[in-house]
């Protein structure tokens, strides 16, 4: 299973010689969740194979994708303007073609290919291996379009092209899908039902960024605790499974410890969680290998049990609070971040202080906070009447906004005269001075360079913080 130095460095020399004969360049830009940034990976991988080299130049571009979200209102706005300068340059260069890949393909094909004409082609999250033949439709002229969900397609054999990369952390996909149906959630109909990779994949992946030197990586799914490895299929065809594929199935907890334990100098992240999935034995895999980051991200989405339910999600409040106790006792270091929405639909001023009351148990290292954004296809818009008014969701959110990052001060300030080890990643964006990394905490950190280079991790003594960022010296490795 692991490659051997020589046979990594082998490897890249043959990826050079590939690349020095590709002649065609992509341009590929990314939005929305972490998943498409590892997806823009895999596409970019795959093309590398049909004679493409990726650029950071829009106008070089042969071939300029862009990959969507459809989460939010905002998300699918940003793509159109970025469509709309993408055809302005194509008027310039007629030969350049444009693709939409992602969630918004499904949903908008049509609309983009035969009624707006401001695409070529457009590609659904599981045909990226589709993409040679859809480029040839293309090159031949015609519109191209595969939006087809499959119940297998993992990407486990494909290797990922690191993209804008800081060559220290990288993101290892481990599912794909979603079969929690929250109601304010596109991610089921576009993404698709939820599906394991093989264990044995992500382990080789993991090793060959270690070989490659990267430090650090976040295995990733839209819900990674529901993890489920039984020799392939759905998620939700587990039930039918042999005794023998029940008996030798992986879980989460199970993967983590195969992963800290493949590269125990490797530090290991994962994202996202879901409150009705994260078991204990995921907390107690946490305490036994240091390499795992002592970091939780645990959307709520909201602290009152009827909006909950109204939003379909799996867990009520007092399951939250005892989820977030056990982690406290288990795991005291850890940090805890959220997601929180605004004004989802027939939500009261009581849901809202139930809401804010949540967060004052919690008390959250960090948070993503949003107003709720109605999106076609899904329950929410079918069933129940966006009913918040603007104003009213701002003024939740700004409220909501305001809490955390009182809690976020109260938090970082107990870091204060301790020690800390901090990954470095980069440069500090506000001195050249100072390196920028971050702790297993998942908090930034900035200090003075020194000596050190990216990719140590050091430890540093923090003398002083912003709201948001530890300040302090280094004291050695």
């Amino acid at each position: 299973m692991k490659k051997t130095i020589d046979e990594n460095k082998q490897g890249e020399s043959l990826f050079l010689e590939a690349k020095q004969e590709n002649s065609r360049k992509l341009f590929i830009e990314s939005y929305g969740c972490a998943m498409n940034f590892s997806d823009s990976e895999i596409v970019a991988s795959i093309l590398s194979e049909q004679g493409f080299n990726t650029t950071q130049n829009l106008e070089d571009a042969d071939l300029v994708l862009v990959n969507t979200c459809s989460i939010r209102d905002k998300a699918e706005q940003t793509v159109r303007k970025r469509l709309e300068k993408y055809n302005a340059v194509k008027r310039i260069n007629p030969k350049m073609k444009v693709g939409v890949l992602g969630c918004m393909a499904e949903r908008l094909k049509t609309k983009f290919l035969e009624e707006e004409k401001i695409v070529d082609l457009v590609v659904g999250p599981d045909a990226y291996k589709d993409l040679p033949n859809l480029l040839a439709e293309v090159d031949d002229g015609r519109d191209a379009i595969n939006v087809v969900l499959s119940k297998e397609e993992t990407y486990g054999d494909i290797s990922p092209v690191r993209l804008n990369s800081n060559g220290v952390s990288a993101l290892v996909s481990i599912t794909r899908g979603c079969d929690n149906m929250c109601t304010f959630c596109v991610v089921p109909f576009t993404r698709g039902r939820e599906r394991s990779r093989d264990p044995h994949s992500i382990i080789e992946e993991v090793n060959d960024l270690w070989n490659k030197g990267f430090k650090e990586i976040t295995l990733l799914g839209q819900n990674v605790d529901s993890y489920l490895w039984y020799g392939g299929g759905l998620k939700k065809d587990f039930s039918k499974a042999s005794d023998l594929q029940k008996a030798t199935a992986i879980n989460f907890s199970q993967l983590l410890e195969l992963c800290a334990k493949a590269q125990p100098k490797m530090r290991i992240r994962f994202s996202t969680s879901n409150p009705q999935d994260l078991t204990l034995d995921v907390i107690k895999t946490m305490t036994k290998f240091d390499n795992i980051c002592k970091h939780i991200h645990l959307p709520v989405q909201s602290g009152s049990n009827r909006i909950l339910k109204e939003m379909n999600r799996l867990h009520t409040r007092e399951d939250y609070f005892n989820l977030i106790d056990n982690i406290r006792r288990i795991l005291p270091e850890c940090s805890i971040s959220q997601d929180l929405i605004a004004g989802f639909p027939t939500e009261t001023e009581q849901d809202h202080q139930d809401t804010l009351s949540l967060m004052e148990y919690v008390k959250y290292n960090f948070g993503f906070m949003y107003m709720y954004s109605e999106r076609p296809g899904t329950m929410a818009e079918r069933k129940l009447e966006d009913d918040v008014t603007e104003d009213t969701k701002k003024r939740r959110l700004a409220e909501i906004v305001q809490l955390q990052r009182e809690h976020g001060a109260i938090q970082i300030k107990k870091y204060l005269n301790t020690e800390v080890e901090v990954l470095i990643e980069r440069e500090s964006k506000k001195s050249n001075d100072q390196w920028s990394g971050k702790t297993s905490q998942n908090i930034v950190a900035v200090f003075p360079k020194e000596n050190f280079k990216v990719g140590e991790l050091v430890k540093v003594k923090v003398l002083d913080c912003t709201s948001a960022t530890l300040i302090g010296e280094a004291v050695g490795y």
